[in-house]
C-alpha cells in the first residue's frame, strides 16, 4: 500500500531510530506527526521534534511537531487530538519512545521499575486505545512496536571497547517490559484484525547506534552494531499494511529486509 498522504505518528522520534523512521515515511510521502518530549537540544542528546520537522520539510516532506510526555496519559490525547486537526486522519502509529536499563535486579528501584514500565509499555497501550477507535472509523491501519532482543535475551550485546570486561545483563524493568509489548501486539492483532488493522513488533537483531544508545554505553565498541537503515526500510513495509496482509509477526529488520528484498 502506498504511504502517499497517509497520516503516521511516530513516538520517540526527536532522534535516533524513531528520526530515522519519520523521515523514512516522509520520504515516501507520508504526513508524519514527530512526538517527543525534546523541544531543546541537550550536548550528550542531540536532537529535537523541531529539527527533525525541518529535515523532513527540507527535503520536501511534511510534518508537524508535537511536543509529548508519553508517561502522561492527557499529553498523548492532545498528540492524537493535534494530529486529526492538522491531517484529518491517523493512519499508521509507531510506538518507538523507550527508556532502556542495565540496573542490576538487587540495586533496582520501585521509581526505576516504574519509570521503564509506563514509558515502554503503559504509554504504547495508551497510544493505541487512543488510536484504534481512530483506524476503526477509517476502516483499517498499521500500528508497529518497537521491541528489542532484550524480549528474548537477558544478556547485552553491546559490549564496551575493553573486551576483558563481562557482558552486561540487561535491566529486568527492561526485558519484561518489551516481553509485555510483543505479547501485547500478538493480542491487539487477533481484536484488531476484525477492522483491518494490522498490528506487528519490529526490533533490531544487533544494537543500532543511536544518540541514547551511545549516552547509555559511551564506552560500547560499535564496530558490530547497525545503522538505523534496516529499522527504516522494515517500518516503511509495515507502514503499508492491513489486516489483509502481514500482521500478528514479530519480526527483526534484519530478516525482513532479507527475505523481501527492501
Amino acid at each position: 500500500m502506498s504511504l502517499e498522504g497517509k497520516v503516521a505518528i511516530v513516538t520517540g522520534s526527536s532522534r535516533g531510530i524513531g528520526k530515522a523512521m519519520a523521515m523514512g515515511l516522509a520520504a515516501e510521502g507520508a504526513h508524519v506527526v514527530v512526538a517527543a518530549r525534546s523541544e531543546e537540544s541537550r550536548p550528550m542528546l542531540p536532537g529535537t521534534i523541531h529539527s527533525t520537522v525541518g529535515e523532513i520539510e527540507d527535503a520536501g516532506g511534511k510534518a508537524l511537531a508535537v511536543p509529548t510526555n508519553v508517561r502522561e496519559e492527557d499529553s498523548i490525547r492532545h498528540m492524537v487530538d493535534r494530529t486529526l486537526d492538522e491531517f484529518g486522519a491517523v493512519d499508521v502509529l509507531i510506538n518507538n519512545a523507550a527508556i532502556g536499563s542495565y540496573t542490576p535486579f538487587l540495586e533496582m528501584t520501585v521509581k526505576e521499575w516504574d519509570l521503564v514500565m509506563s514509558i515502554d509499555l503503559r504509554a504504547p497501550f495508551i497510544v493505541c486505545k487512543a488510536v484504534a477507535p481512530i483506524m476503526i472509523e477509517q476502516g483499517g491501519g498499521s500500528i508497529i512496536n518497537i521491541s528489542s532482543h532484550a524480549a528474548t535475551n537477558i544478556f547485552s550485546s553491546t559490549l564496551s571497547a575493553d573486551s576483558a570486561d563481562e557482558i552486561a545483563l540487561i535491566g529486568q524493568n527492561y526485558g519484561a517490559a518489551k516481553v509485555g509489548l510483543e505479547r501485547l501486539s500478538w493480542g491487539l492483532a487477533a481484536e484488531l484484525g476484525p477492522y483491518n488493522i494490522a498490528v506487528n513488533v519490529l526490533k533490531p537483531l544487533r544494537p543500532v547506534i543511536t544518540e541514547g544508545f551511545l549516552a547509555q554505553r559511551p564506552d560500547a565498541d560499535i564496530s558490530t552494531w547497525a545503522t538505523p537503515a534496516d529499522m527504516v526500510k522494515a517500518a516503511k513495509y509495515l507502514a503499508g499494511q492491513d489486516a489483509k496482509g502481514l500482521t500478528g509477526a514479530t519480526v527483526t529488520a534484519e530478516e525482513l529486509v532479507r527475505r523481501l528484498r527492501l
